[in-house]
C-alpha cells in the first residue's frame, strides 16, 4: 500500500485568512475588558468613593476605596439584565441602567468570613427601594412622613417615584457596630453593645457647642484641621469634633466654653422605628433593642410591631395584615414571628452627622455588599490635585487608629 505524504499546497489551494480590520480588533479588546471588569467587580473587588462626612474622621470625603467582595462571599446579582459597570442610573442620559424583568433570588457564595462587629461595611441602603427621581439623595420614607403626613397620593403629585431591587439600591458605607443577637443602646450620645461601652476610635466625631468671645474661627483654620461647622452666628459655633480636635479648640484664646450637644432624653427626632408613642428614642438616647438573628423568634404586639413590620413584610417577603391588635402572616393568625435572615446594625463614626441604623433600622444580610479594605487614592474636598498622600494605600484598620 502506498503512503500519501503531505504536499505543500499550491497558491490555488491555499486558504487565505483575512486579517481583522482595526475597528474589529478594538471592539474585541473592549468586549473582553468589559467582561473581565464585570467579573472582577461582581466576584472579587469593587472601587467606591466616600461622598459624605458620616464616617469622618476614620474615612474622609473623597477617599477612594477598594471593597472586598470575597470577605463575606460574592453575592450573585438579583438583577442580571443591566448595563455593565453601571450601578442603577445611566450616566449622562439618566434613567434606569437595568431592567427588572428577570429577578434572581438571593444567593451568596462562600467567603473568607462573616460580617464582624466593628467592620467597615458597604451595603445597599435598606430604605432605597423607593426613590424620588427629582431628589434621589433624600430618604423617600422621611419625606413621605415628614412633609406629606404619609399621604402617598399627594407626594406623587410633586415627585416622580421609582423602585429599585435590592442590588440596585444605593450603596452606603458605615461601621457595623452590632451583629445578630447583639443588644444596642445609646446613652448620652455614647454607644453601648451588650451593656458594655463600644469600641472608641480616635477620629470619631460628635457635635459640640462652642461659645466664643466673638471673632469666631477663620475658614482656613477649620479647613486645615478638617473641622466641619454645622452652623454659627459668629459667637456660638456648632462644630463636629474628635477628642483631639476638642482639645485643640479649647486652646484657642477666643473660646469661652466647649460642651457636648445632646438631644434631651425623650425628644423626638423621628428615629427608627418612627413610632414616638411607643419608642421615645433619638440619636443620643436610643434603645435598648436586640438585633434579629436567623432562627430566633419574637412575640408581636401592637406596641412593638413598628420595629418588625418592615422586616416581616418587605425584607422577608411575607403578607402581613394587622387588625384590632391581631396579626395575620400569610393568611395565618399568629402572635410570634421567626426571622429567616440575620440582621446588622450600622452607624457612622461621625455620630451626630450620620444617617444610619438609628434612622433606617436593621440591615438585612442580603443587603451586604462587601468589606472596605484600603484607600487607593484620596484628595482634598476642594481640589483633585490637593492629594492626601498620607492616606494612599493605607488599610482601613490603620486609618481608624
Amino acid at each position: 500500500m502506498r503512503l500519501a505524504f503531505w504536499k505543500k499546497p499550491t497558491s490555488d489551494s491555499k486558504e487565505i485568512k483575512k486579517k481583522k480590520p482595526v475597528w474589529r480588533e478594538w471592539l474585541d479588546a473592549l468586549v473582553f475588558a468589559i467582561v473581565a471588569a464585570t467579573i472582577i467587580r461582581i466576584f472579587l473587588v469593587e472601587a467606591y468613593t466616600i461622598p459624605s462626612s458620616s464616617m469622618e474622621g476614620s474615612l474622609l470625603v473623597n477617599d477612594y476605596l477598594f471593597v472586598s467582595k470575597l470577605a463575606y462571599g460574592p453575592r450573585i446579582p438579583n438583577t442580571p439584565l443591566a448595563v455593565p459597570l453601571v450601578h442603577n442610573t445611566m450616566p449622562f442620559f439618566g434613567g434606569k441602567s437595568y431592567t427588572d424583568a428577570v429577578q434572581w433570588k438571593y444567593h451568596r457564595w462562600l467567603g473568607m468570613g462573616k460580617v464582624e462587629r466593628n467592620d467597615v461595611v458597604v451595603f445597599n441602603f435598606p430604605n432605597g427601594d423607593t426613590v424620588l427621581v427629582e431628589d434621589p439623595q433624600r430618604d423617600y420614607y422621611q419625606v413621605l412622613r415628614g412633609e406629606f403626613d404619609n399621604n402617598r397620593e399627594l407626594l406623587k403629585t410633586r415627585y416622580t417615584i421609582i423602585t429599585h431591587p435590592i442590588d440596585k439600591k444605593d450603596n452606603y458605607i458605615k461601621r457595623c457596630v452590632g451583629v445578630p443577637g447583639d443588644k444596642i443602646e445609646v446613652r448620652e450620645g455614647l454607644l453601648y453593645v451588650n451593656d458594655k461601652p463600644a469600641n472608641s476610635y480616635a477620629h470619631s466625631k460628635l457635635s459640640y457647642r462652642v461659645e466664643t468671645k466673638g471673632g469666631g474661627f477663620a475658614d482656613e483654620f477649620l479647613e486645615d484641621n478638617n473641622i466641619e461647622s454645622k452652623e454659627s452666628n459668629g459667637v456660638t459655633y456648632m462644630l463636629l469634633l474628635s477628642p483631639e480636635e476638642v482639645a485643640l479648640i479649647k486652646k484657642q484664646p477666643q473660646v469661652v466654653s466647649v460642651t457636648l450637644d445632646l438631644y434631651p432624653k425623650g425628644a423626638n427626632d423621628w428615629a427608627f422605628p418612627q413610632d414616638p408613642a411607643n419608642f421615645k428614642w433619638n440619636r443620643d438616647y436610643y434603645g435598648p433593642l436586640t438585633i434579629p438573628k436567623a432562627g430566633t423568634s419574637v412575640t408581636l404586639t401592637p406596641q412593638n410591631i413598628a420595629m418588625y413590620r418592615r422586616l416581616i413584610a418587605i425584607y422577608e417577603g411575607n403578607k402581613l395584615e394587622e387588625k384590632n391588635g391581631k396579626f395575620t402572616i400569610n393568611g395565618k393568625e399568629t402572635t410570634t414571628y421567626t426571622f429567616k435572615m440575620d440582621y446588622y446594625w450600622m452607624m457612622g463614626d461621625n455620630r451626630h452627622n450620620s444617617a444610619d441604623s438609628r434612622y433606617f433600622g436593621f440591615v438585612p444580610e442580603d443587603h451586604i455588599v462587601g468589606k472596605a479594605s484600603f484607600v487607593w487614592f484620596s484628595h482634598n474636598k476642594n481640589s483633585l490635585f490637593n492629594i492626601r498622600w498620607r492616606r494612599i494605600f493605607h488599610s482601613i484598620h490603620s486609618l481608624e487608629q
